[in-house]
């Protein structure tokens, strides 16, 4: 049997995500420190304490749905479930092509972080909040 990871797109983000993860593994919340440092901001604390009104917002809401995949993604390859080895296959429907592609190590964490960041906020400034 064929194993592939598949990563989401916008719409399944909630105050809260990631916690229990980086709480319970160091590789998490490596994931987690990572994205914070490359937004130069604790989008995490944002991931874990709202408002929701902030982490909705496109610009917020890409970057943190990439952590926690990225999140799991690491926690799973610590755990001898690796891409290469074991996962043949990565995909993702919209943002999740940018988590797949951090996945597969096509871009770093940082970057996908950053792009992520920039793809968010020109799709806000497209469709503004409340329009």
């Amino acid at each position: 049997m064929t194993t592939a990871f598949t990563f989401p797109g916008q719409g399944s983000q909630a105050v809260g995500m990631g916690r229990a993860l980086a709480d319970a593994f160091p590789e998490a919340r490596a994931v987690f420190d990572e994205v914070d440092d490359a937004l130069g901001e604790k989008l995490s604390a944002i991931m874990w304490d709202g408002p929701a009104e902030t982490l909705t917002l496109t610009e917020n809401a890409q970057p943190a749905l990439m952590a926690v995949s990225l999140a799991a993604t690491r926690v799973l390859s610590s755990r001898g479930v690796a891409i290469g080895r074991e996962v043949a296959f990565v995909a993702g429907h919209s943002l999740g092509e940018y988590s797949a592609l951090a996945a597969a190590g096509t871009l770093s964490i940082a970057d996908a972080a950053r792009l992520l960041r920039i793809r968010g906020h020109a799709m806000q400034e497209a469709v503004p909040v409340g329009v």
